[in-house]
């Protein structure tokens, strides 16, 4: 799969949407090997060629056997609406060296979504957010809309910095998200879920408002779970900062690993139950594993909701 290649080596280059073209590339390479080979327009009929028109469509095979020009005719598929929802709070900047931030994850997995979904001729925006809704895009199929997505999204490829810290407040916004999307679209989601956790209640309750008007939601769990939920650290003291507040803490993580993992995993496990309880689609997103899982997740829903 080319969404393997140097995704550091990319990110350095600088062009978002030539990682987006090489990513869904390659995963459309995969998918002509498995059922969905056949994802992109669908094929309705033949009819008679008339001259003039352009011999692009021009079913060769068919004149082969019949010496008669047909062209094809597809069924543009443009009713399905998505927009990409992405939390970009300072604790999506947490990463390791050598390796992507959770945000730089979330904003390669939105572009090869686009770039997806240009290709399937469906509409796509953006809603961008922190402690409240920065950005917000309706969902629209042009490619003067694709810059645009591109452009706003390149602007994420971010480091941390002290000086610019930006907490975390998803539940008003996802409200406000529920009112602005145009009704019956497929909601991705991208977040660490590293929030208010004694407002999960409420959490759902924002969710609900989407499922209440008609929207497909799928919430992406993004996270280097070897750090963030395996604990895998070395047996040493370690400053840890509250990327969102600056609040910092020494200690060693060995002291606390087993009563850490038992604490986090069952906060996700909690979460995820009630996704399924929601009928919401909940997707662990390892920042160290490529995108087609997102991608695959978009046909998936997009089958069931065409």
């Amino acid at each position: 799969m080319n969404d393997k290649i140097n995704r550091l080596r990319l990110a350095n280059f600088g062009n978002l949407e030539l990682l987006a073209k090489q990513v869904v590339e390659g995963f459309i390479t995969g998918l002509h090997k498995s059922p969905f080979h056949g994802f992109s327009v669908e094929f309705a009929e033949h009819r008679l060629y008339n001259k003039g028109e352009s011999t692009r469509h021009i079913d060769w095979k068919l004149f082969a056997r019949t010496e008669k020009l047909f062209t094809k005719k597809y069924e543009e598929e443009t009713n399905l609406r998505c927009q990409i929802v992405i939390d970009c709070s300072s604790s999506m900047l947490f990463k390791q060296e050598k390796q992507i931030s959770k945000l730089e994850y979330a904003v390669y997995s939105a572009a090869s979504l686009i770039e997806l979904l240009k290709k399937q001729r469906d509409a796509v925006g953006i809603s961008l957010f922190t402690d409240s809704l920065d950005l917000h895009t309706p969902a629209k199929s042009s490619l003067a809309h694709h810059r645009f997505l591109y452009n706003e999204l390149e602007k994420h490829l971010v480091s941390y910095s002290e000086n610019s810290k930006k907490a975390t407040n998803t539940i008003p916004v996802i409200h406000e998200i529920a009112e602005l999307c145009h009704r019956r679209s497929l909601v991705f989601i991208f977040t660490d879920l590293l929030d208010d956790i004694t407002k999960e209640q409420e959490f759902f309750q924002a969710l609900q408002h989407l499922k209440h008007n008609k929207h497909e939601v799928v919430v992406f769990h993004v996270i280097d779970k070897k750090i963030e939920l395996d604990f895998e650290l070395e047996n040493r003291p370690y400053t840890f900062v509250d990327m969102e507040t600056g609040e910092k803490v020494k200690l060693n993580p060995t002291a606390l690993k087993e009563k850490y993992k038992s604490s986090i995993e069952k906060y996700f496990a909690s979460i995820q139950t009630k996704c399924i309880q929601n009928r919401i689609d909940y997707v662990l997103a390892d920042i160290s594993e490529g995108y087609e899982q997102v991608l695959m997740q978009y046909l998936i829903k997009r089958q069931k909701m065409m």
